[in-house]
């Protein structure tokens, strides 16, 4: 196996949520990295947001997390040489007002990833622009929905039950010029 200093950020989150796992904590990655993930690298991110599934003892996650070379910093977990930092935000697992209905696992050298959809990762970075107006997050959202399949009838029920149709609008028109500019660079 690969040491931690040479791994990818999907590699590193594969390899701490895989040992958890073995040690009894379910976690499910979310955040910036799936868009990382989704996008090919186009949007980097350095941290791995690992949502706790179910209710953890915060010293059982450090014990575990020190295990494989970890160590806590403030709220977070950093290994010696990398730039990656991982976070344990507490559950519920969701997107605005409604659990993750999707998830993902993706495998690696390191082992298997559970990640949030490319659907639920579009609603998570919607939800930061629905909420608070986070422009990035808009931009993260397009990237993630031009680069995967995304169920957009899924995306645009989340965003009427959001009370957000106005802007679920403007990331459709948005898609909408996105997909027609891409179609005609690669015509």
């Amino acid at each position: 196996m690969k040491q931690v200093v040479s791994m990818t950020q999907a590699e590193v989150a594969a390899y701490v949520q895989n040992h958890l796992y073995k040690n009894g904590i379910n976690v499910v990655l979310s955040g910036g990295a799936t868009v990382a993930i989704y996008s090919s690298n186009k949007y980097v991110s350095k941290d791995i947001d690992l949502v706790i599934v179910s209710v953890e003892d915060r010293r059982k996650i450090k014990k575990t997390m020190e295990e494989i070379g970890f160590s806590e910093i403030g709220r977070s977990f950093e290994y010696p040489g990398t730039e990656f930092i991982v976070e344990f935000p507490s559950g519920p697992l969701a997107v605005g007002e409604e659990p993750v209905r999707e998830i993902s696992e993706i495998e690696y050298e390191t082992g298997i990833l559970r990640v949030i959809s490319p659907t639920e990762c579009v609603k998570d970075r919607l939800a930061a622009y629905y909420h608070w107006g986070d422009q990035q997050c808009l931009s993260q959202a397009l990237l993630v929905a031009e680069s995967n399949k995304i169920d957009l009838d899924e995306v645009k029920r989340w965003s009427k039950v959001e009370g957000m149709d106005g802007k679920y609008a403007i990331f459709s028109d948005m898609l909408v010029k996105k997909k027609k500019l891409g179609n005609n660079i690669s015509n």
